[in-house]
């Protein structure tokens, strides 16, 4: 009998544990996780490193976790890849392929290098320094001669950024200081001069500035269009509702300074949830391949030492594909969930109709937990609002939609579980995106704890994290003003 008691403890140990578990995003095994770091494509594995604490379920002793994949989409975890030593905790940071051995560290052979921020606890100093691998990523050697940047000037001086910049054949990177972007030049990854120093009068400055990624892109698929892209995350502060979210520029880089167009004189958001934080793109993705491919941290400063989960704490968004498009005269970033994920798909629904009754028919015979929607509306005059409720149950529903009154898609998670951890995780999150009238485009990504919103094909976009009870499987559609509105809706499982 105490056998089977024990048992059962463990099973329902186990299901508490696994209750929020992402399906089909990163998360750390166990303990806690925060930004990724070190994205970089090799040997045809894509490397995530990531913060992590592996003593707790809160932020502390900083490490670089480490994982690999064939595909973005299924993990193998490996061990711990960078410790703390006599420098400091190792802090956020990103990886590169140093495929001409620049540095010296690989006979003449590419091979894989580090550049993370040495961060010390006890007088708050911070510092860069970089590792090498000889091994494919599986071991690191810390450089003998570390730190390889210090400064005296910024008591924030972290999160670098490196890729090189073919035009003037040296490395870049991009340092967050403060309130500002510092940008760094150097031949070998080791040697470093200062170059230019960017953000003072523009941007959002509602919190510190961290986390910065800079790359070109073409507009439109055009090359000769190309223009260059910084992301730049802003920390949380107490006053500011939001909490910790990112902003993007576009401009010129010519490789010692990045001159912001005209555009960039509007705060621009990369997402209007309140859950992609810290995000950073893979380097040396293959030519062949040609994406510039993002991940952000699933979690906001707010309330992330608080979310309600059990032995582990953190997740990655889905990865997503960026590129600069064309709207209204002007070049946006533009987000999409990765073509990989429709790997994962099994098919389950797909309508065409108007009758809203008749939609809602089809979706009660579905108890679903994880999946994705792709659905085309065309709006009809006297519709105050539509979209879907996810995830729903008597007590328990997310709504997903559009609002025509505040020209706006938003989601709503104010009933969606467990909203109770902290008093600014309830609420109402919002993108205005001005009304097509021929056509309004959803795609809703729906994990165990999340859901992605993708509006008119990634123009707009909204991450929130949700916490529903496990029952809470229901799926509706609704429509505010009438009961008809042209509609095609397909839904998979994943």
């Amino acid at each position: 009998m105490s056998d089977k008691h024990g048992e059962e403890e463990k099973n329902l140990i186990t299901m508490n544990v696994e209750k929020y578990r992402p399906k089909f995003h990163f998360s750390p095994v166990e303990k806690w996780m925060n930004d990724p770091n070190g994205l970089v494509y090799f040997e045809g594995e894509y490397h995530l490193f990531y913060q992590y604490h592996p003593y707790g379920t809160e932020m502390g002793s900083m490490h670089w976790g480490h994982a690999v994949s064939m595909d973005l989409m299924t993990w193998e975890h490996l061990p711990i890849a960078l410790a703390p030593d006599e420098n400091g905790m190792i802090f956020s940071g990103s990886a590169v392929v140093d495929w001409n051995d620049t540095t010296g560290f690989f006979s003449e052979n590419p091979g894989l290098v580090a550049i993370f921020t040495h961060h010390i606890h006890e007088t708050q100093k911070q510092s860069q320094s970089i590792a090498y691998s000889k091994d494919s990523g599986r071991t690191w050697i810390k450089y003998e001669g570390n730190p390889v940047i210090t400064s005296d000037k910024y008591k924030d001086f972290r999160d670098p950024k490196v890729f090189w910049h073919e035009e003037t054949k040296r490395w870049v990177m991009v340092l967050a200081c403060g309130q500002t972007i510092c940008i760094y030049h150097s031949p070998n990854l080791i040697e470093w001069t200062f170059g230019s120093e960017f953000g003072e009068g523009i941007g959002s400055h509602d919190g510190v500035w961290e986390c910065p990624d800079l790359f070109a892109l073409p507009v439109d698929g055009d090359n000769t269009k190309r223009k260059w892209v910084l992301l730049v995350s802003i920390g949380n502060e107490p006053h500011i509702k939001e909490g910790s979210r990112t902003q993007y520029f576009t401009g010129h880089f010519d490789g010692r300074a990045f001159v912001p167009d005209e555009a960039s004189q509007t705060i621009r958001w990369l997402d209007y949830g309140r859950d992609n934080y810290a995000g950073v793109c893979w380097s040396d993705i293959p030519e062949e391949d040609g994406r510039r491919i993002y991940v952000g941290w699933m979690s906001n400063w707010k309330y992330a030492n608080k979310t309600p989960t059990e032995g582990w704490r953190g997740a990655m968004t889905i990865p997503r594909e960026l590129t600069l498009e064309s709207r209204n005269g002007e070049a946006v970033l533009i987000q999409r969930p990765l073509l990989e994920l429709e790997k994962l798909r099994t098919p389950l629904v797909e309508t065409e109709g108007e009758a809203v009754n008749e939609l809602n028919l089809l979706l009660k015979n579905h108890q679903l937990e994880t999946y994705e929607i792709v659905a085309e509306f065309e709006p009809v005059e006297g519709i105050d609002s539509f979209g879907f409720k996810l995830r729903t149950s008597e007590l328990e529903e997310t709504v997903a939609g559009y609002s025509v009154k505040d020209s706006a898609v938003f989601v709503d998670r104010t009933r969606s579980g467990v909203v109770d951890f902290h008093e600014q995780f309830a609420g109402k999150h919002q993108a205005v995106l001005p009304l097509n009238p021929k056509c309004l485009q959803l795609r809703l990504i729906v994990d165990r704890a999340s859901v992605e919103v993708f509006a008119n094909d990634g123009l707009a976009v909204i991450t929130d994290l949700i916490y529903p009870s496990s029952s809470s499987l229901g799926l509706s559609f609704f429509c505010n003003g009438k009961n008809e509105i042209p509609y095609k809706v397909r839904i998979f499982k994943l």
